[in-house]
């Protein structure tokens, strides 16, 4: 990275992004010639790009090749990588491309909406008390699917890979604010959608 062509609070927000970030240690090390910190990486991040990608591919083994080209194009890019995102938002950003480019070529082939990891629905913090079995989840799933495109990859960024708004309003193209205010609403389209009061 050239620093001296880097404006102050460009230079200002890629320092903080470095040093707030677990995974930078790594990338340097990378940058150094030691490939098995990029192997650390793929182990830190494989479950979290995997789902990601599942949500928008419907088949695990598809789904599986996509992550993999995800961390192929990591392996490429590492090297160019600048650091003003987090490792985790970057490989996001790449995952959602990759599974955006694969549904564009098998488009006849990938049917209806999407699940969401089951795995997920036990961090569900809507408000929306005792989720369990699979009715209640098929339920939320359902409910999801109807939202917005917007809002739902906001809520499900925020909510199911426990991201921070920067990195959500990153991923989603957004500004922060943005992000926020969709996640509001998402939240509350949800509550009305399976009758959910507020406590």
């Amino acid at each position: 990275m050239d620093i001296i062509s880097l404006r102050p609070a460009a230079l200002l927000a890629t320092a903080m992004t470095e040093t707030m970030d677990p995974d930078h240690e790594l990338v340097a090390r990378f940058r150094a010639g030691d490939r098995s910190a990029f192997d650390v990486l793929v182990r830190s991040h494989q479950k979290g790009v995997w789902r990601m990608v599942r949500r928008y591919i419907k088949s695990d083994a598809d789904a599986a090749d996509v992550t993999q080209q995800v961390f192929v194009r990591a392996f490429k890019g590492l090297v160019t990588f600048r650091g003003a995102s987090s490792v985790k938002s970057w490989l996001f950003r790449i995952a959602i491309n990759c599974s955006l480019s694969w549904i564009r070529d098998h488009r006849r082939e990938q049917p209806g909406e999407l699940p969401v990891d089951d795995s997920a629905l036990t961090q569900e913090p809507l408000g929306i008390a005792n989720i369990s079995g699979d009715q209640e989840g098929d339920r939320l799933r359902a409910a999801i699917a109807q939202l917005p495109p917007k809002q739902k990859l906001v809520l499900e960024l925020r909510v199911f890979d426990d991201l921070p708004f920067k990195d959500v309003a990153e991923l989603a193209d957004c500004s922060e604010n943005t992000a926020k205010v969709n996640f509001h609403y998402a939240v509350k389209r949800l509550r009305e959608i399976l009758g959910v009061t507020r406590e």
